[in-house]
This record gives C-alpha cells, structure tokens and sequence, in this order.
C-alpha cells in the first residue's frame, strides 16, 4: 500500500487477492494451499471466521468511534463548565480526567500503530479518552469564548465532509507526488510543534501557540495539513477494502480518521480563539 501521512496508516499487510510482503498475511487471513484460482500460488482469501472488510464496515466502526468521542466530550464539557461557572477553577477531579484522558489517549494510538492489528475495544477506549481530554479542553474554551466548541465542531465537521466529497468526485487525485507532499507537511509541522514546545517550556517564548500573527497562520497552515491527510486516509481505507482485507480491520480504519478527527478539532478550536481576542 502507498504511504500514508498518518502514522496508524503506515506499513499496514495486504489482503485479499494480494502478496503481503515482509508482514505476513494479517490475522483473519487463512493461506489456502495452492493459492487461488486465477492470481497464481501465495494468495490469501478471508478465512471463515470473518468477510471481507466493506465500506458499510468502515462507516458503522468509525460512527461508533466518533459516538463515543462526543458522548465523553459533551459529558465532560458540560460538566467543566459547571464547575468553572460555580467555583470559577476546575476541580482536580476534572483535571485529572482531562490529564488522564490526554495521556491514556496517547499511549493507546501508540501502542495501536505499533501493534498494527484491529482492536475494537482498544478504538473505543482511545475515543473515550480522547473524548474526555477534548471535552474538558472544550468546556475551558467555552467559559472563555462562548459557543466556541460548537463552532469547531461544525468547522471539523464541514472539513471532514467536504474533502470526502473531494475525495469521491475524484477532484483532487491521490497521487504518489500528493503524497509525498503531505507526508512532507506533516513531518514539518510535527518538528515545528516540537520546537515550539521546548521553546516554551525552556525559554517561556511561544511563537506558534501565543495567539498573534504567526500563530494564527500555523493553525491555518495545520488545519490544511489536516484536511488533505483526509484524502489519504480516506484512499488507504479504499485500498484495504479492494485488497479484501478481513471486515474487522474496518475498526483500524476508524482509528486512523479518529486520530485525523482530534488534530483538526483541537487546531480549529485554537484558531478559534485567536480569533476571538
């Protein structure tokens, strides 16, 4: 499969009527003997035990990934501003599940894009988590700004549905030059983000993140990035689905656009309130 700029899309096997290189058929994947009919010896079918992955798959997996992320954020959300609107702080309660859900969120894509195999209760426990870390974030930025979250939420919302339209109608080609542009983009502004860390934290200068000129073009810089990773996830998913890859990998793919999903939103929401200064 072609490179993807997001990591969890990396390296994946090949299924279906496919060779699967130096990984192995992925589990699910029986190895008839003989091979199949047609495509020579080697090949792989779905074994018994599960179907080939379909787009039905991938849209049930990634809704109920996306349901739980919203049911945690909105729980978690309404339940910071609540305490923010009371005691005017949040309690260590909250904070320890939005520093919680930040680093049980990030060990888990970790360990999942490492693993490289389908997990569907290791996709929703990230999307828990991730919804827990984003919803209190939310809840912080709305007693600042309000109506905020909503507006990020309907600004990922419209970016995700217009570049899967893009990617449908075939008006922007995935190609192996787009690719490697994106991968490119996404590298820098990984490298960029970690700078501005370290500057942050050693020097207290905060060039990317502080809310002036230049952090507002990173975040719209960012949220491009964002966008066109979606065509690529979104070409991966059609390539596993063609490869016949077993229909549980459609959880892995739902993982995939979850991690896209957080990095828009959270880019969104800061460009957001840069605006609103």
């Amino acid at each position: 499969m072609r490179s993807s700029s997001n990591p969890a899309f990396r390296n994946l096997p090949s299924g279906g009527t496919q060779t699967y290189g130096q990984y192995g058929p992925p589990v699910g994947f029986d190895q008839p003997e003989g091979g199949v009919p047609g495509y020579g010896p080697g090949q792989a079918t779905a074994g018994a035990g599960d179907r080939p992955m379909t787009v039905d798959d991938v849209v049930v997996k990634t809704g109920l990934s996306l349901g739980t992320a919203l049911l945690f954020g909105v729980i978690t959300a309404i339940w910071a501003q609540v305490q923010l609107a009371e005691t005017g702080k949040l309690s260590g309660a909250l904070v320890g599940a939005m520093i919680g859900g930040l680093v049980v969120g990030l060990v888990l894509s970790l360990v999942m894009i490492f693993r490289r195999k389908p997990s569907g209760p290791m996709t929703l426990a990230y999307s828990a988590a991730e919804g827990l870390f984003l919803g209190a974030l939310s809840g912080v930025f709305e007693a600042v700004y309000s109506g905020i979250a909503l507006q990020a939420l309907v600004g990922t919302s419209g970016v995700f549905i217009g570049m899967l339209v893009v990617y449908k109608t075939g008006a922007v080609k995935v190609t192996p030059k787009l690719t490697k542009w994106i991968i490119g983009a996404v590298v820098g502004a990984a490298v960029l983000m970690l700078f501005n860390l370290i500057s942050t934290v050693a020097f207290g200068f905060n060039p990317l993140r502080g809310g002036g000129a230049l952090a507002i073009v990173f975040s719209i810089v960012c949220i491009g990035i964002a966008a066109f990773s979606f065509l690529l996830d979104f070409d991966e998913a059609d390539r596993m689905i063609r490869a016949g890859m077993p229909s549980k990998w459609a959880w892995y793919v739902a993982f995939g656009l979850m991690t896209t999903l957080v990095w828009l939103y959270l880019e969104i929401l800061r460009l957001l309130s840069y605006l609103r200064e």
